[in-house]
């Protein structure tokens, strides 16, 4: 619903590879019109502040947090949210191997957890302990202590190296 006193834009963006173009007020945060233009409900409402990472997506290649930023000032932007990550119906590596070690629980951290470990992941062959644990700072997770996220990622980055064993069978 909107305002009519409220000044709106036509916005459009390639989410998830498929073009979309919907009509928004111009003070919509990004986060709301993901869920509610456009029906993705994979992005979640979290804190609101950009503190707890479950509103993550990738715009233009960069993961941030949607409820930072503008729905209108995305326009134009290629945008993927959690549920463009794999093809439909297929998860990628990085989830088959969280879902393996029962890295989720509630889903609250899913998003921000997986864009900010994929990020590593395609910039260190070899992240140890301590680079995952960095790498999801800006993450909150709130059942799990992020322990069985770190091997999942380990195991990922064991399986991408010439002969490593796969994500299912590492750790």
């Amino acid at each position: 619903m909107t305002d009519q006193s409220a000044p709106v834009s036509t916005v459009s963006m390639t989410i998830n590879g498929t073009r979309q173009t919907f009509v928004c007020e111009d003070r919509r945060l990004l986060v709301h019109a993901i869920r509610d233009n456009l029906d993705l409900k994979g992005t979640r409402v979290g804190c609101m502040n950009g503190d707890c990472g479950t509103c993550t997506i990738k715009l233009d290649g960069q993961a941030v947090k949607s409820c930072l930023i503008l729905a209108a000032s995305a326009n134009g932007a290629e945008i993927t949210t959690i549920e463009g990550i794999a093809p439909p119906g297929e998860l990628s590596p990085l989830q088959k191997a969280m879902w393996e070690e029962d890295a989720f629980q509630c889903g609250f951290c899913v998003a921000g957890t997986l864009f900010a470990a994929q990020e590593l992941l395609d910039t260190h062959d070899d992240p140890d302990e301590d680079d995952i644990r960095k790498a999801l700072i800006g993450n909150l997770c709130r059942c799990t202590g992020y322990e069985y996220m770190v091997k999942a990622v380990r195991s990922v980055a064991r399986a991408r190296r010439p002969g490593g064993t796969s994500a299912s069978n590492a750790d």
